[in-house]
């Protein structure tokens, strides 16, 4: 698929309200819309991808998801990685043991349901958990 300038500017566009909802402005606290449009952005994408390489007969699913790892794998693992050392040294006992169920919901792409079941997304106490963000990635890896 060849470069769409056009895909990019509705990214920079859907983005805007979710930085201004994580400011803190309570004029965009449905910044969550930005999150739906990426959401649509990134399914027309892969959907285009994968209709390409089926055309071509080339589509394999192994080779859907070695490029899913990666472009995400390295990122996420340092996030993981730091997180969890960061956090033996810097959170409470109670609190460590909670991010450490929450970073093992995000490595078994179920954190939106750990989330959902343990504390909702915007209840006060999930503001803080340095996994929240990944339930999203639960979710494409649910719908995939």
């Amino acid at each position: 698929m060849k470069y769409r300038a056009d895909i990019d500017g509705l990214r920079a566009i859907a983005i805007v309200p979710v930085l201004l909802f994580h400011a803190g402005f309570e004029v965009f606290s449905g910044g969550y819309v930005g999150v739906d449009v990426f959401f649509v952005i990134s399914g027309f994408l892969i959907t285009s991808i994968i209709m390409k390489e089926v055309q071509e007969d080339r589509f394999t699913i192994s080779s859907f998801y070695e490029r899913r790892a990666r472009r995400i794998l390295p990122s996420y693992i340092l996030v993981v990685c730091s997180v969890i050392a960061l956090g033996y040294y810097l959170l409470l006992p109670s609190e460590y043991v909670g991010t450490v169920y929450a970073m093992l919901a995000s490595l078994g792409f179920v954190s939106n349901i750990y989330f959902w079941r343990n504390s909702g997304y915007f209840s006060p106490e999930a503001e803080y958990s340095p996994f929240l963000h990944t339930w999203s990635l639960s979710i494409e890896e649910q719908f995939y």
